[in-house]
């Protein structure tokens, strides 16, 4: 099985793309958004398969490109690489990332399916010459097809890191309500000060919370006041969020009116608006929120159980810093 239920030959869907005649001259002004964080666990690919079927639902020609060699993504989706191509080809540009992709079987959305070997992402990076720019580059054959590019990224500090951040427009990051993760926050935020990335948008928010944790809201009131840049919209801990894994779908596709699919729908409309906001040239949406309400856990809603998909993400840390010759500003 590719995908289900979608078997279409990708060669062929990529040739006749049905949204090419969309766009200006076949050329769009591609987002890039990346699901990040230093700590695993903290629900990163629920957000990104979530966002990722937002975005397409809302009308946007969407890619998923699942970095993580753990796939859990790509698991949720029901889907398989072709051929699995090693990191190394991709890196070197044997294989073209045009060449992989595969249609989830929901309308506008594709996926650039997880391989184990991008365990060795950064040491295929380490070889080439600028070795941070190389995702940059590699996402530029998709630009004339894709509006939005989510990346699900493996947890931890890397050369693979350096790259995502160099290459996207934002990063959406799931953080939760304990004194270590908000820790983690400082330290992104130090990195991103540190290279002079004023063009990112940081676009943190609270994830798997339980109001009902003195320590919970304690911690959200004081990041709050620490990082007021922090998304409004904050995701429970809620059973069903859960259930994403054992359903193998993006929690808005069968299940949009629950009070888990609208949440994932406010925080991807507060992101859309803080991108549209933070991108030199292009108007706010007019449909967008900037600020949604909180939502608080219920209590007949909330499990103790952690989530089988959560527990996919995994810290990787290894080091690595390349050189940063071509400037993440404006890519076209």
């Amino acid at each position: 099985m590719i995908c289900a239920p979608a078997m279409a030959s990708q060669l062929g869907r990529w040739n006749n793309y049905a949204y090419r005649g969309d766009f200006k001259n076949g050329v769009t002004n591609m987002k890039i958004v990346a699901v990040t964080n230093i700590k695993g666990g903290v629900g990163k690919t629920t957000t990104a398969v979530n966002l990722a079927y937002l975005s397409a639902v809302g009308g946007q020609a969407t890619l998923l490109w699942d970095l993580d060699p753990q796939g859990a993504a790509t698991y949720t989706l029901r889907c398989d690489p072709i051929g699995h191509p090693s990191a190394k080809k991709l890196i070197s540009g044997k294989r073209e990332l045009p060449e992989l992709l595969v249609p989830s079987g929901y309308e506008r959305l594709d996926v650039l399916p997880s391989d184990f070997s991008n365990r060795n992402f950064d040491v295929h990076l380490s070889e080439r010459k600028h070795p941070t720019e190389r995702l940059l580059r590699m996402s530029r054959s998709l630009r004339d097809v894709y509006e939005t590019l989510v990346l699900d990224c493996p947890a931890g500090i890397s050369l693979l890191s350096e790259n995502v951040l160099r290459a996207a427009d934002a990063i959406v990051v799931p953080i939760l309500p304990s004194p270590l993760s908000v820790r983690m926050l400082t330290q992104l935020q130090e990195f991103v000060i540190e290279n002079d990335w004023s063009d990112l948008a940081v676009l943190p928010f609270f994830s798997m919370v339980d109001r009902r944790k003195s320590l919970h809201r304690e911690m959200i009131d004081s990041a709050r006041e620490q990082f007021p840049e922090l998304l409004t919209t904050e995701v429970p801990y809620w059973s069903d969020i859960e259930r994403m894994s054992l359903r193998r779908a993006p929690l808005p596709a069968y299940a949009p009116a629950s009070a888990g699919g609208q949440v994932y729908a406010a925080l991807w409309q507060e992101i859309e608006s803080r991108i549209d906001g933070h991108r030199p040239g292009l108007p706010a949406r007019a449909d967008a929120v900037p600020h949604s309400p909180h939502v608080t856990a219920d209590e007949s809603a909330t499990d103790d159980s952690a989530s089988d998909l959560m527990e996919m993400d995994n810290p990787e840390l290894v080091g690595g810093k390349g050189s940063e010759v071509e400037s993440r500003a404006p890519r076209m």
